[in-house]
């Protein structure tokens, strides 16, 4: 039998709050991270607005000698792992630390070192790049030095998947822990690609929003929708196998109960025009916890405030669940904070778990009026309301479709 898995801990870095209840209280706010990109110049850009991570330092999260040795997807990914493991109240030295795991994904790496490391190259010549590029660098030190800092040795693993790898990483350490190859593991993801050429990049592809208004330029669902919202930030949780968890009296916020993927195997970057993929991603997802289609009520939905994705993913859930998507409330997270590619997922898993333990579903804010064929209920407005199912969804360039199914906790 599979084991059941349980969540313990959560942390979060976020554009509207740096720890859970920070950003939980701005979610209940509709408090939104929108605001003039800070760190470069962006004269020559026709996107403007990101959502930056506000007043963090990384001192009041790690020692300094460590800090400067890792680039910001890192910290970030430290910072909200230590808020998840002091939640969590694990303690290391009570457990086998061959037992305890580490999957946190990140998208991109460091495009910061990159940069100018490069500069460097081009100016000055090979001799004076950085002997750490490579370790600043490459995406799977956020789970190396998550794993360094917490002396978690079991399975350490760095999930690519580019906007789904959060939640991937959560749903690949679900499955390592009911299978039995790990007891716990502290998964999410994380980013930090508010550079000149990552926004100049997205740009060209013509995914950014170029709205200079914070108030609309990320509108999931809305007809005026016109691209994402780069944002930044890390969401890592405490997963437990559900005895190790009660054994040592951990508090239970709410279980994993299913997880599903696919492939659109269509296009590099658009999702499948009829929403197949999405579709099979979240019917896997229901099936494995063993629920009925009709026992789902509510969607974390991507909703990137894209015409594709909002479209389709409309397209995909009607596909899923037929007649009774009408009866489903579906929500999107970026509406606040922006999409925070690698971390998104992770982040939407937190909200997910939230909205579960307080009973409320938040609004997509900004939201006012849809086009004809996206007539479901995006949540124009915030309900309070008992939520026994949260299905979070997160669709990745390549055609990546992962669904996560989060369960309020019966014992």
């Amino acid at each position: 039998m599979k084991r059941r898995v349980v969540v313990t801990g959560m942390g979060a870095i976020t554009p509207i709050g740096n720890s859970v209840e920070a950003f939980w209280d701005s979610v209940c706010a509709e408090k939104i991270g929108f605001a003039p990109i800070s760190y470069f110049d962006t004269t020559d850009y026709k996107c403007k607005l990101a959502a930056e991570v506000k007043d963090f330092d990384a001192a009041q999260f790690m020692d300094k000698k460590a800090a400067r040795r890792m680039e910001q997807f890192c910290q970030f990914a430290v910072a909200a792992a230590k808020e998840a493991i002091e939640d969590a109240a694990l303690d290391m030295e009570k457990e086998d630390p061959y037992m305890v795991g580490c999957a946190i994904g990140n998208g991109i790496g460091s495009l910061q070192s990159m940069e100018k490391e490069h500069t460097k190259l081009v100016e000055k010549g090979p001799g004076k790049v950085a002997p750490l590029l490579v370790p600043l660098m490459i995406s799977n030190m956020a789970a190396g030095n998550v794993s360094i800092a917490f002396g978690l040795k079991g399975k350490s693993i760095n999930v690519v998947t580019a906007c789904a790898t959060g939640t991937n990483s959560i749903g690949e350490a679900f499955r390592t822990i009911q299978y039995g190859d790990a007891d716990v593991m502290v998964a999410g993801g994380t980013e930090s690609s508010i550079t000149p050429i990552g926004v100049a990049g997205f740009t060209a592809l013509t995914a950014l929003s170029s709205c200079e208004d914070p108030a609309r330029c990320s509108v999931p669902f809305d007809k005026d929708r016109s691209g994402f919202v780069m944002g930044e930030g890390a969401g890592v949780v405490v997963l437990e196998e559900l005895e190790h968890a009660k054994a040592r009296g951990a508090k239970i916020y709410a279980e994993v109960v299913g997880y599903g993927c696919s492939s659109d195997a269509f296009h590099i970057t658009s999702p499948a025009e009829d929403g197949a993929g999405a579709a099979r991603a979240m019917t896997n997802a229901v099936k494995d916890a063993g629920a009925e289609l009709t026992d789902i009520t509510y969607i974390n939905a991507h909703g990137t405030s894209t015409h594709h994705n909002d479209l389709f993913e409309t397209r995909a859930i009607k596909l899923a669940f037929g007649e009774h998507a009408k009866n489903i409330k579906i929500n999107s997270t970026k509406s606040m904070i922006g999409h925070l590619l690698g971390a998104a997922g992770a982040i939407e898993f937190v909200t997910c778990v939230k909205e579960i333990k307080n009973g409320f579903i938040h609004r997509t804010v900004g939201l006012q009026e849809s086009e004809e064929e996206m007539d479901l209920n995006y949540c124009k407005s915030s309900y309070k309301e008992d939520v026994t199912y949260a299905l979070s969804n997160s669709l990745g360039f390549g055609g990546h479709n992962t669904s996560i199914l989060v369960k309020k906790y019966e014992a």
